[in-house]
């Protein structure tokens, strides 16, 4: 009977951990040895919690471009190579996720969690009920407070994107699973399966 009991509370523990991540849709796979860009590099640092990097996709011309922002000024957009465009990112519900690491808990070998984030308000797009074309978008301010544009509702990127002033019933910013190698590696962010 214990280990029946166990087993069905890691079973509970793991769901619970899935239902953490958003299946809102997100696919993005970049190698940053590849471009070497400086202010994604940054958000890429372990050493460097706090530090996020609002990722984005523009076309200009009929140049695909991915843009880069961070949370302390750091501006930067790249042409896409073909391998890029032929691997048609999907950056979160609306065209855009937040990446970095947290600037606070530590995982058990004592390093900062490297977060992803959808950049679209979960509250608007819910109380809306616009998951179809939202316009909800956050802005990063230097200290790790996202801030939506619209309901002016406030979240914490360094605690998992909780709410600071939330209501009953709001919930935090969507969470993407998400990796990296390094300031000049590779970095994946997507969506629960």
């Amino acid at each position: 009977m214990k280990r029946i009991t166990l087993l069905l509370g890691l079973v509970l523990a793991a769901c619970q951990a899935d239902n953490e991540y958003s299946t809102w849709p997100c696919r993005f796979a970049y190698d940053n040895s590849l471009h070497l860009d400086a202010t994604l590099a940054v958000a890429m640092e372990g050493n460097s919690p706090g530090v996020f990097c609002r990722i984005s996709e523009t076309s200009r011309q009929g140049v695909k471009y991915i843009v880069f922002e961070n949370n302390h000024g750091g501006h930067s957009m790249l042409a896409e190579t073909p391998e890029e465009i032929r691997a048609e990112y999907i950056l979160g519900l609306n065209n855009g996720i937040i990446v970095g690491f947290q600037n606070g808990e530590l995982d058990d070998f004592g390093r900062a969690y490297f977060v992803a984030y959808d950049v679209q308000c979960p509250n608007c797009v819910r109380r809306n009920n616009n998951s179809v074309n939202p316009n909800y978008g956050v802005t990063m301010s230097e200290t790790g407070i996202a801030t939506c544009s619209k309901c002016g509702k406030r979240y914490d990127l360094n605690a998992g994107g909780i709410i600071q002033n939330g209501e009953e019933g709001d919930k935090g910013l969507e969470k993407y699973y998400a990796s990296t190698t390094g300031p000049h590696g590779r970095i994946s962010v997507f969506r629960h399966r």
